[in-house]
């Protein structure tokens, strides 16, 4: 799994000019799943995303998780993610997971997050998104469970 976070201070998701997503202070995840991901690459994603300590602490040093600032997560499926462009100008998107897999693996990460006690809102898996982020800082971490263990 790959996922871009950006802790912001709001984001939102919009499906044929609908909003299905939003949330304010906290993290907009995009996260693409691979063909070969198995169960230990969402555990990964689901500690690093929970533990990640981003935000500031009255000295103003980035050491807050979300859960000690009360932020909550934007969830955004991302096959693009896995596009490769290393031969060419067009991306391959041969090591993207099919749409069941993905979704399956996108909707378990989602899950766990809740589990964990958070606020996760999404978007819609497989459709056409407008996705609004401010982003906070610029903060921007990319994570990758292959690169991770």
């Amino acid at each position: 799994m790959r996922a871009v976070i950006q802790r912001v201070t709001s984001s939102s998701v919009e499906v044929c000019g609908e909003v299905v997503g939003r949330i304010s202070k906290g993290f907009t995840v995009l996260l693409g799943v691979r063909e070969d991901d198995t169960p230990e690459d969402l555990k990964y994603m689901e500690e690093k995303i929970k533990g990640l300590r981003v935000f500031e602490d009255d000295q103003g040093k980035m050491n807050l998780s979300l859960d000690a600032v009360g932020g909550e997560i934007l969830l955004i499926s991302q096959f693009t993610l896995y596009g490769d462009v290393r031969k060419g100008r067009r991306p391959s998107f041969t090591e993207a997971a099919k749409g069941e897999k993905a979704e399956v693996l996108y909707e378990a990460l989602a899950e766990a997050l809740r589990r964990s006690g958070l606020r996760v809102e999404t978007g819609k898996f497989g459709a056409e998104m407008k996705v609004s982020i401010d982003n906070d800082g610029p903060v921007t971490i990319l994570l990758d469970s292959r690169k991770g263990f």
